[in-house]
């Protein structure tokens, strides 16, 4: 059985290095795209190019991190180095770092003069900023025991510098509160996240023994191309604002390195991943059992135009995942070969969509078609005009290759900053995509059907595709036979 293009387009992109505009700013003169100091002389820790932070030790990136009486790190700095640091360092770790800094801060300024000690009030504010942007933004780092007490001790501290009206303890106590909300949150949607729907294999069900009437189908259920095209998109929002910056990392993280060795076991498997990955292929699934179970070939042949259809309003929403597993799921073997049907197909718009997931120059179609839809959400008004739903196997591959490419650390030892920084750039692009609050009403009909409709499994699609259209050669014939047989003989 021949894969679907999304399968084949991944394969492409590992058999080739991406050389397109959204690995551009890593490219330099070098090969590797690293800054690296000459070995002969004493090396600047951290060091900078063109004013920006290229590369440091742990140590020098951590005082870079915690806020002193004058100094506020830059919020961008923030989010790249707390989603990176967790490849070198576990969080419960990072967070005793921060506290013995704050902590030798603070003494500095008690020992000091009165107008250093009246900075007190000042530095515990911008310590608990800090540690409020931590839990807001990676709140899943705060999980384990080891990790609060140390959110605690630190916490404990800084309230001392606020005895008198307690007002740091009361903003301390309002964040542990909101970090518990969503710890409890994030664990309740992993307790109840989706069963994997088991592909179909009952001979009854697969073998159309049943009058074509009795056959509820999706354009039943719903026969607008644009309304089922923003229904997929309400589950797509849905499912993406379950995957954190975190998780993300993962790809990162789970990778065997020197630096990892320690923190790899302690991390958390991530079913929001799997969950959403899951989605994409039932969508396949679910368009190839709709167009190979239908008997009649002109009603299988509407069925494969409305889908099209559907697929190309996803792109024009700005839908591009949920377009990617519509044109996968036509590009399985079971539905490719269904020549009778799809000589009568007004194949234009398809062929326009197969241009756009072309995957050739590693899809650089898409990426001008995702760049665009990126401009018109900084600029929309709208929430309609903001989405943007990238191919997510594609972008994590983007994330995948910008780590294999480039090395955690430089030949001197210091971690290579300029790697991460263009990392979290794009987990920060997809964050703010996510959080784009989807404009159309759920339709609880329209999408219990996407999501419990029964697919089938590869061999029932290849025998209800025979059934549409008998086998055409030697080979064709052989495989029908041997399916049938074992479908039949199946206890």
């Amino acid at each position: 059985m021949a894969e679907p293009l999304c399968n084949a387009a991944v394969k492409k992109c590992k058999e080739t290095m991406p050389q397109t505009p959204i690995f551009s700013s890593m490219l330099g003169s070098s090969c590797s795209g690293q800054v690296q100091p000459d070995m002969g002389e004493r090396c600047v820790d951290p060091v900078y190019q063109d004013g920006n932070l290229v590369s440091g030790s742990l140590e020098a990136l951590i005082e870079r991190l915690v806020p002193t009486m004058d100094y506020y790190p830059d919020r961008t700095y923030i989010f790249t180095f707390l989603l990176s640091s967790r490849v070198f360092i576990h969080p419960h770790e990072l967070l005793a770092k921060v506290g013995q800094i704050c902590i030798k801060q603070k003494q500095q300024l008690e020992a000091g003069t009165e107008a250093e000690k009246a900075k007190l009030k000042s530095f515990a504010a911008k310590i608990i900023q800090l540690l409020k942007e931590w839990t807001e933004t990676f709140p899943y780092d705060f999980q384990d025991e080891k990790s609060m007490k140390e959110l605690k001790e630190i916490a404990h501290r800084i309230t001392q510098c606020d005895e008198e009206n307690g007002t740091v303890k009361k903003i301390i106590s309002q964040m542990t509160q909101n970090l518990l909300m969503a710890l409890s949150a994030r664990s309740q949607y992993q307790e109840i996240r989706e069963k994997f729907r088991q592909p179909v294999t009952d001979k009854g069900t697969i073998l159309k023994t049943k009058p074509q009437s009795t056959q509820k189908d999706i354009l039943s259920v719903c026969c607008d191309p644009l309304i089922l095209a923003q229904q997929l998109t309400y589950i797509e929002l849905e499912r993406v604002s379950n995957i954190y910056p975190e998780d993300l990392m993962q790809i990162v993280s789970h990778m065997d390195s020197l630096d990892n060795h320690k923190c790899r076991g302690d991390v958390t498997k991530t079913y929001n991943l799997e969950a959403y990955d899951n989605w994409f292929n039932c969508l396949s699934m679910l368009v190839a059992t709709e167009i190979c179970r239908v008997v009649k070939k002109k009603q299988r042949t509407r069925m494969v135009e409305f889908f099209i259809d559907v697929a190309r309003e996803c792109f024009n929403i700005g839908n591009f995942n949920s377009m990617m597993a519509i044109i996968s799921g036509m590009n399985l073997s079971p539905v490719a070969r269904l020549k009778k049907t799809w000589s009568k197909v007004k194949t234009a718009k398809f062929d326009v969509l197969e241009h756009h997931m072309d995957p050739s120059s590693n899809f650089c179609n898409y990426r001008t078609a995702l760049q665009g839809a990126a401009q018109r959400s900084q600029t929309a008004n709208s929430n309609r005009e903001k989405i943007v739903i990238p191919v997510f196997n594609l972008f994590i591959k983007d994330i995948y290759f910008l780590h294999k490419i480039h090395t955690n650390r430089l030949p001197n030892g210091q971690i290579n900053f300029k790697k991460f920084w263009e990392i979290s750039r794009q987990i920060h692009d997809f964050l703010t995509w996510k959080q784009v609050e989807c404009p159309f009403e759920k339709d609880k009909k329209i999408q219990s059907y996407l999501l419990t409709a029964p697919i089938y499994s590869e061999e029932a699609l290849f025998i209800a595709s025979f059934e549409s259209e008998g086998p055409e050669n030697h080979m064709e014939k052989d495989s029908w036979k041997t399916l049938r047989t074992t479908l039949l003989n199946r206890a």
